[in-house]
């Protein structure tokens, strides 16, 4: 932005909380812009996205990793000390995705995007059974859309390769579609179900201990064992192997015996 001559504001977002939100809304009231950039991983996304939502602007999402799907949907996710808050927001006006900067992204944060997508199959089940059971609106576009996202990486899982921009271009394409179905569907159904529950329970037992995309992929492996099917659940975990993402709590960096969910 300063090359073409723009000066603008800079906040630096080092956690996503209703704090940060605030900061970055008194700045943006001061400044008083047509709109907010988000630069950066999900926090500082998700940050500008809360802080446009209540300043009612636009903003736009330029991610510097694929590390989860919310660089496109109209959610967004903030910890308030042991529960998280999924809340509604606008999409953004546009995302700006350089995907030679994100190959370059530590491999982790990309192979936590993939097990994020990789998930979406047990959310769509999930959502299923709640439109079965409870009546929940179920949008058929939605969950089509995003099944073929999650097929998208296991189907690719082999050739999605560390430092290789191709693989990011692949990525980023599953993590926008995701954040698509989500904002047809008006909810994060589309892309979480109890294997995100999972996520945010380890997250109350374990907090910090190793990134949500993989917290919510190994979470997508005990949901599609309790979903039921001889294979779902193997299925998952081969695609999460073949990224190499963690397949156990132990790969998680979180002991077997934590707490009692």
């Amino acid at each position: 932005l300063a090359s073409v001559g723009s000066d603008p504001e800079l906040v630096v977002v080092e956690e996503a909380s209703f704090a940060a939100i605030e900061r970055v809304k008194r700045v943006a009231e001061s400044v008083d812009p047509g709109y907010l950039v988000g630069v950066g991983g999900g926090k500082a996304i998700d940050v500008a996205k809360m802080a446009a939502e209540d300043r009612a602007i636009g903003f736009v999402s330029v991610p510097t990793a694929a590390s989860h799907d919310g660089i496109v949907s109209g959610r967004a996710s903030v910890p308030d000390g042991d529960t998280r808050h999924s809340v509604a927001a606008e999409p953004p006006l546009a995302v700006v995705a350089d995907t030679e900067i994100i190959a370059a992204a530590p491999w982790r944060l990309t192979t936590a995007g993939c097990a994020d997508i990789i998930s979406n199959y047990t959310a769509v089940r999930d959502w299923q059974l709640a439109h079965r059971l409870q009546n929940v609106r179920y949008s058929e576009y939605a969950g089509a859309l995003s099944e073929m996202t999650a097929e998208i990486l296991v189907e690719n899982a082999d050739s999605i390769v560390e430092g290789l921009e191709e693989s990011a271009w692949i990525v980023v394409k599953a993590l926008v579609s995701s954040g698509v179905a989500m904002s047809i569907a008006g909810s994060s159904r589309p892309a979480s179900g109890a294997e995100h529950l999972f996520s945010h329970q380890l997250d109350r037992l374990a907090p910090g201990a190793a990134l949500h995309g993989h917290q919510v992929g190994v979470g997508s492996i005990v949901t599609a064992y309790l979903q039921g099917g001889e294979n779902g659940w193997r299925e998952v975990r081969a695609a999460l192997e073949a990224i190499g993402a963690p397949t156990t709590a132990e790969q998680l960096g979180i002991a077997t015996v934590t707490g009692v969910i």
